[in-house]
């Protein structure tokens, strides 16, 4: 395992100002937030309700202003359909040629033999969910565009771009679905299931989670995404189908054990990748271990690289609080430094707080700190820049997201009190690198 030049120890604390959008109904969201090319950043409210679907944000720096854009199931011409709403995104928006693109998800669930699963019976006479969607939106004109609906009425869970060659992929939940839209002929190609029955399959048999993050490699198109299992497959377009990688896996001593058939962790899959153009690399962290690692598809070769927990974890040995490990990673401005929002234990009188041992979904084990890390990659320097609290010394939480500003602020999106109830929104954290 490579170690890190140089080590920095937080001294003190950051400070995180919430703001409030204007929707009651806010809850948590993963991943879908992202910072525009115009220095805007774009971001998605999610809903829990079965009347009312997740909402479209932009907040401007330079006003200190956020402002509605549009309501997800009016965006996918579903008004009028009388259906469960698009309740959320969970997906980055990913910029091409003067537009973002990003996808729907459903946001409730029926639970059925104790799991969240897709609902099979809607209240109120409403007809079932129709389908996530493929969505664009016009930077200069602000026109959305609706592209393409998924495949069995499922959502779109997992998506990226291959920008060079005009395509978007998504992963498709719960059943897990690859699936291919090309922007040129406005088609929309299922490809396979990537995973068993992913998870809509039964637990001790089918049931697999699904992989959270996929990457293309832009020198040929392919794609890549990994399994529970530790599978990494690849899908090449001129091929047309899936297929494994022989010669790797991500079943490694230091990301720990797990049975890839039982739902409450992301097993072996890598949590969130991204392409590393100056090695020619994929740079991606194991969630539950929170290992940084380097992925070279074309050796079939993964190397270790820094354990990217918060300074209380690395000392602590533990695993942090969140099941699934966190979406907050990604490359910042510089095209040179990760950002990584991750856990911290709480400790009180001396003793780090304990959460639940084991949960069946992601989510909190129990309670911990938010914390900012960042790693620059030429200079492999890890460095935690300490927790971040509100002004009230409240904690942000479920925080499973990340956009970096052109002045290097960090946004997510985290949970807060308003007006005397807990909401998810933007939350900005006052950030410059020394």
């Amino acid at each position: 395992m490579t170690l890190v030049n140089e080590t920095h120890v937080p001294t003190s604390s950051l400070t995180a100002t919430p703001y409030y959008s204007g929707f009651p109904l806010a809850h948590d969201t993963y991943n879908a937030i992202t910072a525009a090319s115009n220095g805007k950043i774009y971001y998605v409210l999610c809903s829990e309700s079965y009347e009312q679907g997740g909402q479209l944000y932009v907040y401007d720096p330079s006003t200190d202003s956020t402002e509605w854009l549009a309501d997800l199931t009016d965006i996918c011409g579903e008004t009028h359909a009388n259906a469960i709403p698009q309740g959320k995104s969970h997906v980055r928006f990913y910029e091409s040629n003067g537009k973002l693109y990003f996808a729907t998800h459903i946001g409730v669930y029926e639970m059925i033999d104790g799991m969240e699963r897709l609902p099979l019976q809607a209240p109120n006479g409403k007809n079932l969910y129709p389908g996530g969607h493929f969505v664009s939106y016009d930077l200069t004109t602000g026109a959305f565009e609706n592209l393409a609906i998924a495949p069995e009425g499922e959502g779109i869970l997992t998506m990226t771009i291959d920008k060079e060659r005009g395509y978007l992929y998504g992963i498709t939940w719960p059943l897990g679905y690859f699936i291919q839209y090309d922007c040129q002929t406005n088609t929309l190609k299922t490809i396979d299931l990537v995973s068993a029955k992913g998870e809509a399959g039964i637990p001790g048999d089918d049931y697999r989670v699904l992989c959270r993050s996929m990457f293309v490699d832009p020198r040929d198109g392919a794609v890549y995404f990994s399994t529970s299992e530790g599978d990494i497959f690849t899908y090449q377009p001129e091929i047309d189908r899936l297929s494994k990688l022989p010669d790797v896996d991500l079943r490694l001593d230091y990301f720990g054990k797990y049975d890839p058939t039982h739902p409450g962790s992301m097993g072996y899959n890598w949590r969130k990748i991204f392409w590393y153009a100056p090695e020619e690399v994929a740079y991606g962290i194991h969630g539950n271990s929170g290992y940084l690692f380097r992925f070279d598809p074309r050796r079939q070769h993964i190397e270790l690289v820094e354990r990217l927990t918060s300074e209380p974890s690395r000392k602590s040995g533990m695993f942090d609080q969140f099941s699934y490990g966190y979406l907050g990673f990604q490359l910042g401005p510089d095209q040179e430094t990760i950002y990584y929002l991750t856990g911290g234990p709480v400790y009180v009188d001396g003793k780090r707080v304990k959460g639940e041992e084991q949960i069946a979904k992601g989510a909190a084990k129990g309670l911990e700190n938010l914390h900012l890390v960042t790693f620059h990659i030429p200079s492999r320097t890890y460095t935690d820049h300490g927790p971040i609290f509100y002004a009230d010394g409240n904690r942000p939480t479920y925080v499973n997201s990340i956009a970096i500003g052109a002045d290097e602020s960090v946004y997510t999106l985290a949970r807060f009190e308003h007006e005397g109830h807990e909401i998810q929104d933007l939350v900005k954290i006052y950030f410059r690198q020394d």
